[in-house]
């Protein structure tokens, strides 16, 4: 048996494994009786589960699934949530607000009356956030600590404690420690009175499961035309069909209660582009979330308990703050920024999770720093300039994206967040890119996309994009240019030094610790016994200084480097691990500058023969297979990198 089928075998098996887990965690107990079997049953057991309101149901939601996922950690506090750490990246704060807004509407706070509005760019994530929410709704419901039951036959599937009369409800909380909120919809106290002479102990209960297909708990409202919208679409209208058979226009079983807000009541309501929508429709569900409440001619007051959550684009908020009228409106609502993402590392997340779900991309190889350029690409076209002169578009993304940069630490990052508030909020979308992406593939005639194609057919379609003033487009156009001189040149030419060494990672961890071994000597002001003659020595300065000065430290500043080194790799010991290149990036840049040094030569002489003898045809084809088989390149983008880099050594 080959090793692929046997890897093949073992995902196979652990597929298999997680289905049963997940139908063992989600076997749903349907469930159906009377009120009194529900009191009798299920109350005693369930009582304050039964009666949570949508936002607690919502957070319970989001800690079981956190929980879950996370061997019991609790979320709070955490930057991963687990609903979403699969689907959103770069969101940390936007998602943080969230959870922060669910925790606070289910303590009661006033928070719960306020609807949850996010606000930012096309393509950011607005829309899979709640995506989310509403299939974390759907799966929990099918759970035992998501159990929810509801009247039979109730279009609001309200809660069944609806039915205990007022006047018993303190002796119900007395007894199970539940408060009851909520009072019975027209619709069923018109079939208490008729159907079961207002013995509400009659009157059908079963489970109900959240579904936005089957418009249980789940609603989504869409505006149309503002000018032909219609407020049935929220809340119903009277059934024609029906007032022949109930005799009365005022009847509540002739109302179609087909309305978003009914279909969406205990879970959860999305509204798109809300703002688009006429007043009247937005005092509705800013009553209903305030209230728990609407309001339908011919009937009384209707209690409805559901978590709404909207989004909207920055126009049409832009549009809707200088209108004074909406200052009220606002006042009722919690806004949360969700920007694009800063980090072009979390932006190459997002592509690869786009791409990985399109049959175009799945024949298709990308070299290792495809959608990395592509990435940075995107960022720089949200990040504004920095009040330091010292901390360029380029140092700005890479400090943002986690990397080291000279003059600044990761303390560092929150006050330049601070100075320009509004980055994130403009510039490329993920959407932009995955469609030249796709353009690029689908011309492609070898199967193979190189990170210089993906530069140039993101330029393509700059051009050619008829929305874009010609201004911008110069300025994305440099964009491009940045990234291929200052960031891919410098991964093309990492990667073909490293395939010229048999083993790269060892000659590095070598040589690392060495500089290691020489500083702390030197910081200690002791020897070093020499690893080849035996004999104790003086640290050697000549050594260290030929590392630091291939990322320009200077020698007034060679004792704070080295004190940083030191510091971190004590912290790494602290923690049990070694300390490695990826544990210091200005070192790990050095050690690789100082290695390839060695091999500047080697690499000319062997690429720029044209025609060349055995010898330099075996060392080519040997950085071929090394670039294929350990940095991720197929034989068409190793070619075309080595060549690229060849190109670059002789300007140099």
């Amino acid at each position: 048996m080959s090793l692929h089928s046997t890897k093949q075998g073992g995902r196979q098996a652990k597929f298999i494994e997680s289905l049963t887990t997940f139908t063992q965690e989600h076997r749903a107990k349907h469930w159906e009786g009377s009120f009194a079997t529900f009191l009798e049953e299920v109350v005693p057991e369930k009582a304050p589960l039964i009666a949570r309101t949508s936002h607690q149901y919502l957070w319970d939601m989001l800690r079981w699934i956190h929980q879950r996922e996370r061997a019991g950690a609790d979320p709070e506090g955490s930057k991963n949530i687990q609903l979403f750490s699969h689907d959103l990246f770069g969101m940390d704060e936007p998602l943080q607000r969230v959870m922060d807004y669910f925790k606070a509407a289910s303590a009661g706070s006033e928070v719960g009356r306020r609807l949850l509005l996010l606000l930012g760019p096309p393509s950011g994530g607005k829309s899979s956030l709640v995506i989310l929410l509403k299939k974390g709704l759907e799966e929990y419901s099918h759970t035992d600590e998501g159990a929810v039951y509801g009247i039979q036959g109730c279009p609001l599937h309200e809660s069944p404690l609806h039915l205990i009369p007022h006047t018993l409800r303190a002796e119900f909380r007395d007894t199970y420690g539940v408060e009851i909120s909520g009072e019975l919809c027209p619709h069923c106290q018109a079939r208490l009175e008729d159907e079961f002479g207002g013995d509400f102990m009659r009157f059908p209960v079963e489970r109900i499961f959240l579904s936005e297909a089957s418009r249980v708990g789940v609603g989504t409202y869409a505006p149309h035309d503002p000018t032909t919208a219609d407020m049935a679409d929220l809340i119903g209208s009277v059934d024609l069909s029906k007032v022949a058979e109930y005799g009365d226009e005022g009847d509540p079983r002739a109302w179609s209660w087909s309305g978003a807000v009914y279909a969406a009541s205990r879970g959860l309501l999305e509204m798109i582009e809300i703002l688009k929508v006429k007043r009247e429709f937005l005092y509705l569900l800013l009553t209903l979330t305030q209230e728990k409440n609407v309001k339908v001619s011919r009937f009384p007051l209707i209690y409805l308990d559901e978590t709404i959550i909207a989004h909207t684009n920055l126009a049409e908020f832009r549009k809707f703050l200088q209108e004074t009228e909406n200052e009220a409106l606002l006042d009722r609502m919690v806004i949360i920024q969700v920007p694009y993402t800063l980090s072009f590392k979390d932006e190459a997340r997002i592509y690869r999770k786009l791409i990985a779900a399109a049959p175009t991309f799945r024949e298709v190889h990308m070299d290792p720093h495809a959608l990395d350029v592509a990435a940075v690409f995107a960022v720089l076209s949200r990040l504004k300039p920095a009040e330091r002169e010292d901390l360029d578009l380029g140092k700005k993304l890479r400090l943002y994206a986690g990397e080291d940069v000279e003059g600044f630490t990761s303390a560092d990052i929150e006050r330049v967040r601070l100075e320009t508030p509004d980055e994130g909020l403009s510039g490329i979308s993920p959407r932009f890119v995955v469609n030249a992406l796709s353009n690029a593939i689908a011309s492609s005639e070898v199967k193979s996309l190189t990170s210089m194609e993906v530069l140039l057919t993101l330029k393509d379609a700059i051009e050619n994009d008829a929305r874009i003033d010609a201004k911008q487009k110069r300025a994305w156009v440099d964009f491009l240019v940045t990234v291929r001189k200052d960031f891919y040149n410098h991964w093309a030419k990492e990667d073909v030094h490293k395939a010229l060494f048999a083993s790269f990672e060892t000659e590095a961890q070598s040589l690392l610790d060495k500089y290691l071994d020489e500083v702390e000597a030197s910081l200690d002001k002791r020897e070093v016994t020499d690893p080849i003659t035996g004999e104790s020595r003086q640290p050697d300065e000549r050594f260290l200084r030929s590392v630091e000065e291939k990322i320009k430290v200077s020698d007034a500043g060679k004792s704070s480097f080295r004190q940083e080194v030191v510091r971190k790799a004590m912290v790494a010991f602290k923690r049990g691990e070694k300390f490695t290149l990826d544990n210091h990036g200005r070192l790990k840049e050095a050690v690789e500058k100082y290695l390839f040094e060695e091999r500047r030569d080697v690499l000319r002489l062997v690429t720029s023969v044209a025609r060349p003898d055995d010898e330099a045809r075996e060392k080519i084809a040997a950085v071929e297979e090394r670039l294929i088989s350990e940095y991720g390149y197929d034989r068409h983008s190793a070619r075309e990198a080595l060549n690229y880099v060849t190109t670059l050594l002789s300007q140099e």
